[in-house]
């Protein structure tokens, strides 16, 4: 979930889902686009390092005073992006006696501080550094005495500096969000929204803004009476008034950290469902009113879910998901989620499935893992961002099956392995530079790996019971990663210090080569294991080994635990050995199978993993006519995940497996049921250049998914170029997302025509300011290249300025460096290249001054 909050320009969002850590990322892999990843490489390797961080233990914080209650009444300045704001605030000290009390509050005018009497207020002196607010108290407070501050204020977050928010280590798109509250920018609602992960809320709110606080809350918000709000908690009043106002006030009277207070403000359709008789509801922009239940519909069945799988019921007086105009993030906050303006996928977009299921689940699960029980230091947010992806994989295994389970969690994995620099990083980490360099591969995919492993290793039902008594033992507390294993060794009677230290307190994973043989005389199998991993650290590592003799099944449960380890079975010679039989082991495998061993595993084991690593195996040997065979049976699997694996592992330019797989594209392209696999198919087919196919072709440009229609047209492009051209014109005339919005633009650009150049910036300048404008920018910029024509070029750079122009004053710094340094400045350079002196000069005069060389 979302350590980052945004803005509004779509080429930034290009930017961001590079910058953005990996899961809500969050699920931020769905997201990213535009710059290439060598590029945001480079840039990290020319900054300078600080190694001082290796040296700062992060502790959990030490609690002087308790939060109790928080109250707040707030009012909006639109133009100014200003919040006037009242607040109350009951603490207690937590033990010891205390005289004063430190809250964290930036960039704030602080106009009142006064300690509650009663009805009167009393004055209390303070110290203001614009960071930090130290109040001098009445009297000593004894330990567990109540006292209620009162602090007058105003919160001005766009004024707070970048060098202020880097010094104390706030990102520059969190806090209180004002996205085109002055009405600045065409075509963008007016929304207000906040991000309070990891410190960040106390930008808006005077707090102890640390996650092992809780308190009570309620929230007086106070807007135009045309816009609904959402915040945490039921709502408990509306009030109008007359100025043509409306206060609303929302009360959470269950406990939870500040950093989960959340404000949302904008126009929004609002639907309404139920589950136990609380309300679920979902905000969307109006025009998504209609599709908002298939887009989050699936939230009563997940929370049904959750609730029987963890055995504690949902437990929030209501839940909310709210959208808003913001670069592909979601965050958790408490019964009120907050979801990017990217979920609000069109009719046509969820014909290819709901994509944004996996962020509604992850921000779920939190709803139990991160706020019911929340990380005491964001050194242990394992506790909440492991499990939130560990709920996507629940959600998938109950919803889709177990291959559609086994497949998220594989590609948890493959994105924790696939960054080298993840293994030495600690799941459990106490030493990091920053709050959010903790939000990564290791904490999101690896954390969820190792729990799907845990389970597979205590079994489920002792899985669920220890979560279970986690929950209940916390509930509306704050937890360590010790907590969990006290919860686990208690249910299952275990001593389960060896898998925290290894999993939790550890680093890195197990590669492993393995052997198998089959000796003859003795009539044994052998299996050897050898840990390859760099360094003196071994992995104790419990194993199912399953033996198979046609399809009879043996399985031998062993442990791993030495540099090399040889295990012996006495039996017949199998068909097949089948290492780390559940495939849930966080580990690097070489194995030594034959191809005929793969094509057995692939038909006879069974599970997803079992015929990835065949579709693997033979797709390094498509020169062999087994290995054709096999991929050509996986082409029909079972399974839409494993086709669409299957079509990006083959190599058309081998001539036998391009005419083995051919008669299985035409079927797959004129009828698979998966609107993905359909597409992929046409895609390839394409690469056929064959115009007998070009009815499939068009056949599929009519298709109510823009996934198949948009490769249908570039399928046709390639054998009939005159139709497909006419048919981006026409479709240009038309709403698009996605690949058919590529595909328009794409073929719009090939056509070589200038009217064909003017309708794709036409087709453009229609688009919403969102995550589909920034998936066509860089072929704008591409066009632009193209021509000559001054008039399209002045065009085009003006679009292009414009979307630059929509980034709030808090994000410019880095929407701006994409558009300045790599679209524009690139295409300075092929302007000059080409003697077009009129060109360069229009595109040097958009650039800032200094950058335009």
């Amino acid at each position: 979930s979302g350590a980052f909050s945004g803005g509004l320009a779509d080429t930034f969002l290009c930017v961001v889902r590079h910058l953005q850590k990996s899961s809500d990322m969050k699920k931020i892999l769905a997201f990213i686009l535009g710059v290439s990843s060598a590029f945001m490489i480079s840039a990290q390797v020319n900054a300078p390092r600080d190694s001082s961080w290796k040296k700062i233990y992060r502790e959990t914080a030490t609690s002087i005073n308790d939060l109790v209650h928080t109250k707040l009444d707030v009012r909006f300045d639109f133009n100014k992006a200003y919040m006037y704001g009242k607040i109350w605030i009951t603490l207690k000290p937590h033990f010891y006696a205390i005289d004063s009390l430190t809250l964290d509050a930036m960039g704030m005018d602080i106009h009142k501080v006064a300690v509650v009497k009663g009805r009167a207020l009393k004055e209390l002196a303070y110290h203001y550094d614009n960071w930090q607010l130290k109040i001098k108290l009445d009297k000593v407070y004894k330990g567990g005495e109540p006292y209620t501050i009162y602090i007058d204020y105003t919160a001005k977050p766009n004024e707070i500096s970048k060098e202020d928010r880097n010094i104390h280590e706030i990102d520059d798109m969190g806090g209180l969000v004002f996205s085109n509250t002055n009405g600045q920018i065409k075509n963008i609602p007016a929304q207000i929204w906040t991000q309070g992960e990891t410190k960040q809320n106390s930008l808006w709110l005077p707090t102890i803004d640390q996650p092992n606080q809780k308190t009570t809350q309620e929230i007086l918000m106070t807007v135009p009476d045309k816009f609904v709000t959402l915040s945490n908690g039921k709502l408990h009043s509306q009030k109008k008034n007359a100025d043509g106002t409306r206060t609303d006030h929302w009360k959470m009277d269950l406990p939870h950290s500040p950093y989960l207070f959340f404000m949302g403000v904008g126009e929004y359709a609002v639907i309404k469902d139920s589950w136990k008789g609380k309300e679920i509801s979902y905000y969307v922009e109006k025009e998504y009113a209609s599709v908002a239940p298939k887009i989050f519909g699936v939230t009563v069945e997940m929370i049904e879910l959750f609730s029987k799988l963890t055995g504690v019921d949902y437990p929030w007086p209501k839940y909310g998901q709210i959208t808003s105009q913001h670069p592909g993030f979601a965050m958790e906050n408490t019964s009120a989620s907050h979801f990017s303006d990217n979920v609000q996928s069109d009719a046509r977009q969820l014909m290819d499935g709901n994509w944004a299921e996996p962020v509604i689940s992850h921000e779920l699960f939190h709803q139990w893992f991160g706020d019911y029980v929340t990380a005491e230091s964001w050194s242990n947010i394992t506790l909440n961002e492991s499990f939130a992806d560990f709920g996507e994989i629940l959600w998938d295994e109950y919803k889709y099956g177990k291959d559609s389970g086994d497949a998220k969690n594989a590609a948890h994995l493959n994105i924790y392995l696939r960054n080298p620099a993840n293994a030495s990083q600690d799941l459990v980490r106490f030493y990091y530079a920053l709050d959010d360099d903790a939000f990564d591969a290791v904490t999101y995919e690896k954390g969820s790996c190792i729990l799907n492993m845990l389970r597979s290793y205590v079994g489920e039902a002792a899985f669920l019971k220890s979560l279970n008594l986690y929950l209940t033992t916390h509930k509306f507390k704050s937890a360590e990663a010790h907590h969990l294993r006290l919860a686990f060794e208690e249910v299952t009677g275990m001593d389960l210090n060896w898998f925290w230290n290894q999993w939790y307190y550890g680093s890195g994973h197990p590669k492993l080569d393995i052997h198998y043989n089959y000796d003859e005389v003795n009539k044994k199998v052998q299996v050897a294991v050898n840990q390859t991993q760099a360094g003196d650290k071994i992995f104790s590592l419990p194993v199912a080994m399953d033996i198979y003799h046609g399809v009879n099944k043996t399985r031998f449960q062993v442990w791993v635990k030495n540099k090399a380890d040889t295990f012996y079975f006495p039996m017949t010679k199998p068909d097949l050995v089948n290492f780390d039989g559940d495939k849930t082991l966080v580990a690097e495998k070489k194995e030594n199978k034959t191809l005929d061993e793969y094509v057995y595993q692939y038909k006879y084991a069974g599970s997803y993993m079992d015929r990835r690593e065949a579709i693997d195996f033979a797709a390094k040997n498509q020169t062999e006519t087994r290995a054709v065979d096999l991929l050509v049976l996986a082409l029909k699997d079972k399974f839409p995940g494993l086709r669409n694996y299957t079509i990006s592992k083959l190599d058309l330019k081998n001539e036998q497996l391009k005419m083995a797989v051919l008669p299985v594209f035409i079927e797959l392209a004129k009828s698979d049921s998966s609107r993905t696999v359909k597409a992929n198919a046409i895609r390839q087919l394409g690469l056929y250049k064959d115009p007998a196919y070009a009815s499939i072709f068009k056949a599929g440009i009519n298709d109510s998914s823009y996934t198949v229609s948009g490769s249908a047209l570039i399928a046709l492009f390639a054998v009939d170029s005159l139709t497909a051209i006419n048919e981006a014109r026409r479709l240009s005339a038309y709403p698009a997302k996605g690949r058919l919005a590529n595909a328009i633009v794409a073929v719009l650009i090939r056509s070589n025509d200038e009217s064909s150049y003017n309708m794709a910036l036409d087709f453009f300048e229609r688009m919403k300011t969102s995550l589909n404008k920034s998936q066509v920018l860089s072929q704008i910029s591409s066009l632009l290249g193209k021509t000559s024509n001054i008039d399209i070029v002045k065009r085009g750079i003006d679009d292009i300025i414009a979307c630059r122009d929509a980034i709030p004053p808090a994000y410019k710094s880095r929407g701006e460096g994409f558009i300045n340094n790599t679209l524009l400045k690139d295409l300075l350079a092929r302007k000059k290249e080409a003697g077009l002196q009129e060109q360069v000069d229009y595109i040097q005069s958009k650039l800032p001054a200094g950058n335009n060389k």
